[in-house]
This record gives C-alpha cells, structure tokens and sequence, in this order.
C-alpha cells in the first residue's frame, strides 16, 4: 500500500472523488487544522468557520479543555460495551440529567441514532402507558424536517434527495405544514396519536424560525391529546440560539440558568456539540414515566455510554457553562442580523436575513435551483471565511460560540464584502 503524505489539496479532493462514495458536494477546501473559531487549508491559508460542523463545534475547534478530557480518557479505557458497568457512565449520566432537568439519559452516538431512540420510546410509552393498541401508533412530523438520514427518519422528509429511490417507507407517520397550529390540531384528532416531534428552529431547511407562541401551543396541543413533545435538539441545543435549549426559550434545568418549565419536552434529543465535535455523543432525555418503558435488550448501542464519549460530553458541557457561551450567541447574534439587515437594505441580492442567537441565514433574492449561493460561498471562500448554502438559495451562519464581537465584525465585513463583489 502506497503511502500518501505531503501532497496538494486537488490531490486530495481527487482521492475523496476516486475512493470514497459520492453522497456529498463540498465546498472545495481541504481543510488541515482547527482552533477556535479558525480552521487552517493545507496550503496554510487561514479562515473563520462559518459553519462549526452543522452546530458541532460550538465550542471552537479542539477546544484544550475537551481535547485534555479525551487525551486522559483514552489511555486508560476506551470502550467496555454495556455488556459491564464502567466508571465514567454513571456519573456523565447524573451530571447530564441534572443539567437539563431530567429523571433519566439513554446515551447514543450519533443525531440520528438518537432520534431513532426517541422515536422507539415515543412508540414504546403509547403501547404501555397511552393504550394504543399494538402497531397502531402515529407520530406527528413538521413538514419540512431534516432528522437525519436513516429509513426511519427520511420516512417523514418531504425533500426529494432524501426519499427518492429508497422506499418503501415507514408507515405511522403524519406529516404537518411546520408553524401551522390550525393543521397541527386537526392532525392531533387522528386515533392513536403518540407524539409530535419537533425542531425547535429548522436549520437544514435554512434556519426556519417559528412564530412566537408555535412551540408553547403545539406543547399545550400535546398535552391536551396525551401525546409527548419530543424537541430534536440536535442543532438549535447547546446554547447555538442564544439559549441552553431553543425549545423553552430558558432551559428547565438545573446548571445556573433561569428556570421556566413551561415548554419542558417530554423526550429531549441532544447531539452534535454535546461533545464540541470531538466524539461522536448523542443523548435522548426523559423523566422515568417514560424512560422506563424501555427494558433491557429492547434497545442500545456497543459504543453508546462509552467511558471516552462521557469524558468528553462532561468536559464540552462544562465548558458551555463556565464560559457563558449561551450568552455570547445571544449578544453576537444581535449583531450579525443587525449587519446583515444593513445588506439586505443596501443590495438588491440578499432579500432577509432571520434566525436566533448564532444560527442564521441570509436568503438570497434568487430561485432555489440557483447557483447564486454556491458561488457568494465560494467568493467569501476566497476571501477567508467559510460558509455553505442549504436548499438551494439560502446561505446558513453558525461559527463557534466562543467568537468575539471584534471578530463578528470582521467577518460580517467579509461577508458584506463578498456579497458587494458578486452582485458587480
């Protein structure tokens, strides 16, 4: 076998082409290096990330705290499987629930792993707690979703590159126009409803955010029916929108943060920055009423719970914590829409600009199946930050948490930039 060192980044996008499946479109940057809110190419060139990893890498790039917290664990003990009892799961499990408010923690690995865990749950508690005769429950989805990509979850996607050519599909689901309380009711009337799961915001279909009231209403909505109100938190949580969670607006939980149980899902799905892009960690989150539904071999993962994923999860929680990193998205989100709205007023191509906190988009005055996007991509590329269209026209922003407002006001000059360069 050949080895491969030091050679140049078409070398490398050439080998991903040649070698590697082609189920993704990246931006062509061979990235080498991250810290921070920087990641480096292999030729050296620096740039802002603009991105963190769909919302991973809240924390910055090889956060020390976390990098240490993985060094430590992993040479002293990797992975037992939950064929054993280990040292770090238990205390990650409390030290999780009684950061977010919770009896109980199923730990997984993956977004979609964990979406899987609560949808199952959701099924598993209207059987045995609900009444629902057996395999006859229905889960409400938000038109519009993205949960990720396995059979189960692409069974409630409406988007095309999704679906097409991998049915046949799941059957139970019910399918809602997102941010539509007058269809979300009428769907609740159906028999046999379980739950309705949810993204708070809707970043994959371009940082869709709901009116005020939506989530508070569709959580009432499920109570009212006895159904549970399951948040896919994967990537609005962990402080990306200015809050702990974007469900409540203010976390229910117990780690120093302002107390409104209003909105409390009743399943809380967790992923991504969970482990500040270091490790894959995943985490459904319940109360016993629920959680306990599940038994002993009705569920799991060989790499769920492992001593490494808890070491890290815990180091990039505390990390979250003790650098106020919620409160920084909140203030530095105020300023990036207040400077893309200056571009929205000022050009004729950026038509809004909306989100929360530090997940944003800015639309672009163009079709869908434009290419408009992929090239102001590629000209703020060039100009050293890096961001990626979704859907078509629509361009999304999530650097690292830990930016500074200095720093934000730089990049929104490249943006501003960039975007003046392509519209001459």
């Amino acid at each position: 076998m050949e080895k491969i060192v030091n050679i140049g980044a078409t070398e490398l996008m050439e080998l991903e082409n040649k070698y590697g499946a082609h189920n993704y479109h990246p931006l062509p940057v061979v990235l080498a290096k991250g810290e921070g809110v920087f990641v480096w190419d292999v030729a050296g060139k620096r740039y802002y990330d603009f991105l963190s990893a769909y919302s991973a890498v809240n924390q910055g790039h090889c956060h020390p705290r976390i990098t240490e917290a993985l060094k430590q664990q992993s040479e002293t003990l990797t992975l037992t499987s939950r064929a054993f009892y280990n040292d770090k799961l238990g205390p990650y499990e409390k030290y999780i629930a009684e950061y977010f408010g919770y009896d109980k923690v199923l730990p997984m690995n993956s977004g979609v792993e964990a979406v899987e865990t609560a949808l199952k749950l959701c099924r598993k508690w209207a059987y045995e707690k609900k009444g629902v005769p057996e395999n006859r429950a229905k889960i409400i989805f938000a038109s519009g979703n993205f949960h990720g990509r396995t059979m189960a979850v692409i069974s409630a996607s409406v988007d095309p590159d999704s679906r097409n050519g991998f049915g046949p599909f799941m059957p139970g689901y019910v399918i809602t126009p997102y941010n539509n309380l007058d269809t979300l009711e009428e769907a609740f009337k159906q028999d046999h409803v379980a739950g309705f799961i949810v993204e708070p915001i809707q970043g994959e279909a371009g940082v869709v955010v709901p009116d005020d009231g939506y989530l508070k209403a569709a959580y009432d909505l499920c109570k009212k029916h006895n159904a549970l109100f399951i948040a896919d938190e994967v990537q609005t949580g962990i402080a990306r929108t200015g809050k702990l969670l974007a469900t409540c607006g203010n976390c229910s939980c117990a780690n120093g943060c302002e107390n409104n149980p209003e909105v409390k899902p009743d399943i809380l799905i967790l992923g991504k920055a969970l482990s500040g892009g270091v490790f894959p960690v995943s985490a459904v989150l319940a109360d016993d009423e629920i959680m306990l539904c599940i038994k002993p071999g009705e569920h799991g993962s060989t790499f769920g719970g492992n001593p490494l994923a808890c070491a890290v999860a815990m180091a990039a929680l505390e990390v979250v914590k003790d650098e106020k990193l919620a409160e920084n998205a909140e203030k530095l989100g105020i300023v990036f829409r207040a400077r893309m709205q200056n571009l929205v007023d000022s050009t004729n191509i950026v038509k809004l600009v909306r989100g929360k906190g530090l997940l944003n988009a800015i639309v672009i005055n163009d079709s869908e199946d434009s290419k408009t996007a992929w090239n102001m991509c590629l000209k703020m590329r060039d100009n050293g930050l890096l961001a990626k269209p979704t859907h078509g026209n629509k361009i999304r922003f999530a650097p690292p948490l830990v930016m500074t407002e200095e720093q934000m006001h730089e990049c929104c000059d490249i943006i501003e930039k960039s975007i003046k360069e392509f519209e001459k």
